[in-house]
């Protein structure tokens, strides 16, 4: 038996997954931004609304089958996205961005062990091996700087927000070949955005004075959320959780890069690390070929 491996050419929902990687990965300086003008639960509120809004508009005609198995899969799911946007915007108030990159880079290695205890599926070993790779970049990605937090407020609120986050890449999965496309996108962005909103009376927070800063930052966010739940509910109909979250876990490149771009300067052991998330992915892709030799 002779063993080889071969490459896969990335399919379309793959490239579709890196595009919305690149988007994600562009709208840090803007929620950072709005932080400024704005609370987080009313923020999340208002841009998940606001992304409910366009989908209605894209998936009017599909709200007239609407089922109970419609609303309970994207509620489930808007619950796992209301708790991870929100427990991220929230540890952002008090954290810097390495540390919260760092903390939030917890999810890529739970993955693969989360697809195997729902799917009874273990993952191929190479899955694995791309997802401790692309962790080591983020890693490097944050810097030295992750590695000095205490857990305050921020720092746990951050570390919540992984797991759902999780829940969010294998409830998609769970349900992607199950429900309509259109109305599941509906119902989890409607639930997310509601369930923001309905958090400030238990927090204290208050509507903010009016502001372009947040109202510019949430209509924008809006749409990119719009067209990144969409995006993850398509392409997970035929890519794995392990997999798509490997492809995720270049947001930091992403967000590095624009970084660079508005002045930043990158220390090598970024673009190291950057190079190791490349390189995870990559080792994802790969996939190991026994073949058997018959003698003559």
């Amino acid at each position: 038996m002779t063993t080889r491996l071969r490459w896969l050419r990335l399919r379309p929902q793959e490239l579709a997954l890196i595009g919305i990687t690149a988007i994600w990965g562009s709208t840090f300086l803007l929620v950072h931004w709005a932080m400024e003008h704005s609370g987080p639960w009313f923020f999340v509120g208002l841009r998940f609304l606001v992304a409910a809004g366009i989908s209605i508009l894209i998936f009017r005609r599909s709200l007239r089958g609407m089922t109970w198995t419609d609303i309970g899969a994207g509620a489930s799911i808007g619950v796992m996205i209301y708790g991870g946007y929100g427990l991220q915007t929230l540890g952002l108030q008090t954290i810097d961005s390495s540390t919260s990159a760092f903390l939030t880079a917890l999810y890529v290695p739970l993955v693969p062990f989360a697809q195997w205890l729902f799917f009874r599926r273990r993952p191929p070993a190479l899955a694995f091996l791309g997802a401790g790779l692309a962790f080591l970049g983020l890693l490097l990605i944050a810097g030295p700087a992750a590695l000095t937090f205490s857990l305050g407020v921020g720092e746990t609120a951050t570390l919540i927000s992984t797991l759902p986050i999780v829940g969010e890449i294998i409830l998609i999965s769970v349900f992607a070949n199950r429900i309509d496309l259109g109305r599941i996108t509906i119902v989890q962005l409607l639930t997310a955005g509601l369930l923001g909103l309905a958090t400030m009376p238990f927090t204290g927070e208050g509507v903010p004075e009016f502001s372009w800063a947040w109202v510019v930052a949430g209509v924008g966010l809006g749409v990119a959320s719009c067209v990144i739940q969409l995006t993850m509910n398509w392409a997970q109909k035929s890519v794995s959780p392990t997999r798509a979250t490997i492809i995720y876990a270049g947001e930091p490149v992403w967000a590095a890069g624009i970084g660079r771009l508005a002045g930043e300067r990158l220390p090598a052991l970024a673009l190291i690390g950057g190079l190791l998330v490349v390189l995870g992915i990559l080792a994802s892709e790969l996939r190991i070929v026994r073949r058997r030799s018959t003698a003559a």
